[in-house]
């Protein structure tokens, strides 16, 4: 039976006590997610369960993995209350009737369990302090056991309570649906092309001190219409799909292939370990690309009335005051700049994701060892090979992001009158006579460095990627084409404006990097086949 897409066994209502009741409905696989022909992708395992326990919305406190390993073991210890209820959500697969009823079933077992221990007692037959009637709590520290068991007992009584940025971070992408972060990014962009619009900032030219007229109205900026309406959700809903696939099906099927691995930490322990990480980003992103970079480039120049950067539609209360007031001015450059400050946040995150996601599969990887089966191999390649697409996938994106960036930076210095005539005329002037040089300016160029450092950082996270994912892998032909297309977008995005009919290069790196897109690899079908020709 099936329920929420999750593989349900209904509660019998037997005399089991709670040890043969949950051995047996873990190794059914019941609560698991199902596969295409509707079998449960597996039986459950200590670190998929705890995982999933500790997915649960209302379940702040989460699980540790020593409390979930108790219930697989051979031993007296049952389960407490409150996790009586977060495992009847999961065999219930979040279907509140459903819930009820194993809520209950759990309840009797293990009244069941309690009364099989109280006999024994009465028995005689144990002669050391029982265990209790649920899982371990809080307990004093014993100096008289080895500091290995005191070590377990901490990893039982501390769970992990409060705030966490890393696990906030990590829900925006892996709960809910898979459309709600890229949702969210495309509605704020909608949000601000509306308010510069009725700002009357959405299309407006001036002309500068030598006489040319240029368009530096927002809705020309490249880096606020298709970075943050196209590129940017794409970018999201790729990372989001990953996560995903890792977590509910790609994980959990490398850990049940061989029962021989070692169980590495869990997800979630992962993601926790990189917290400072995501500290140090929100730090950067909110306090200097957002605040920041707000008050040096757009409040400061605009109340003083003069400043080091081009104007654009940031700036036109300084030149055309009679276009848009000061004040309103101030207040909608100051929420562009916390959007696109929380947005960059968000597509940092991603790439940490990503990072951490490609270290965990390596580990993994890694503790199977060399001597393993075909099919194991097959499945391993797989899975390697589909995390690699989603990498290449966000890479090509965060190229293009930088694309966006450094043509809005560079057009607002030269002389042309808008960023598509720049365009075309440095493609005319390579088929005719009629181009000119391109007049740089001495203006300055704020959003150039960063269009620099996502490029670093989209390729810095795609080589690691390579390495963790391809380790020791023969060559493919398929990281080869990705390798390339990778490279021949950096190549682009660094010779922009750096000599006349750099257009053409761009234009076609760009429809290369929108093609494999939609087709990573340059062929998925030719690339698993000769994937699975690899497998040794």
């Amino acid at each position: 039976m099936i329920k929420n897409k999750k593989y349900f066994v209904p509660p019998d209502g037997g005399d089991e006590d709670f040890k043969d009741l949950f051995r047996r409905v873990a190794a059914a696989g019941a609560g698991r997610p199902v596969d295409k022909d509707g079998f449960p992708q597996g039986s459950w395992t200590p670190d998929l369960l705890a995982e999933a326990i500790s997915q649960i919305a209302a379940n702040r406190a989460g699980i540790e993995l020593r409390t979930v390993q108790l219930w697989f073991q051979d031993n007296e210890k049952g389960i407490s209350a409150d996790n009586i209820r977060w495992l009847a959500r999961i065999l219930g697969c979040d279907d509140p009737e459903a819930t009820s009823a194993w809520q209950a079933e759990l309840s009797a077992s293990q009244a069941r369990l309690t009364a099989k221990r109280r006999e024994k007692r009465e028995r005689g037959k144990a002669n050391v302090r029982p265990p209790p009637d649920e899982d371990p709590p809080a307990i004093a520290e014993d100096p008289a056991l080895p500091p290995s068991e005191k070590d377990e007992h901490r990893e039982v009584e501390e769970p992990t309570k409060g705030f966490s940025l890393a696990r906030m971070s990590e829900g925006l992408f892996s709960r809910g649906s898979h459309l709600n972060l890229p949702a969210s990014v495309f509605a704020g962009a909608v949000a601000l092309q509306f308010i510069s619009y009725f700002l009357g900032i959405h299309s407006v030219t001036y002309a500068r001190e030598d006489g040319i007229v240029k368009q530096v109205g927002f809705l020309w900026a490249p880096n606020w219409t298709f970075l943050f309406i196209v590129f940017m959700p794409l970018y999201l809903s790729f990372v989001v799909n990953l996560l995903v696939f890792w977590k509910d099906d790609g994980r959990a099927n490398l850990l049940a292939v061989e029962r021989r691995v070692k169980e590495p930490k869990t997800w979630m322990q992962k993601v926790e370990a990189s917290s400072y990480t995501y500290w140090a980003v929100f730090l950067i992103c909110i306090g200097f690309a957002g605040v920041f970079q707000w008050i040096s480039v757009r409040l400061l120049p605009v109340l003083s009335g003069q400043g080091d950067y081009a104007i654009d539609w940031g700036s036109l209360a300084t030149i055309r005051p009679d276009e848009i007031a000061v004040p309103q001015q101030i207040a909608f450059t100051g929420f562009a700049y916390l959007y696109m400050s929380l947005c960059f946040y968000v597509f940092v995150t991603g790439l940490i994701i990503l990072s951490t996601l490609a270290d965990d599969f390596g580990e993994i990887e890694e503790a199977m060892g060399h001597q393993r089966g075909a099919e194991t191999s097959r499945k391993v390649q797989e899975t390697g090979l589909r995390i690699m697409r989603g990498i290449f996938r966000c890479t090509i994106s965060g190229l293009l992001i930088a694309v966006c960036m450094k043509l809005e930076s560079l057009y607002v210095v030269t002389s042309a009158p808008d960023i598509w005539s720049w365009l075309f005329t440095d493609m005319r002037s390579v088929l005719s006579d009629f181009g000119e040089p391109i007049d740089w300016g001495d203006y300055s160029m704020p959003t150039h460095y960063t269009s620099l450092l996502i490029t670093l950082l989209v390729c810095v996270v795609f080589v690691y990627g390579t390495i963790r994912v391809s380790l020791n892998r023969p060559f493919y032909v398929p990281m080869a084409a990705m390798t390339t297309t990778v490279a021949l977008l950096v190549t682009a995005y660094l010779l922009i404006g750096m000599f006349t009919g750099f257009s053409f290069l761009l234009g076609f790196a760009v429809l290369v990097g929108i093609f494999c897109l939609f087709n990573p690899g340059l062929g998925p079908r030719r690339a698993a086949t000769e994937g699975s020709r690899d497998v040794s």
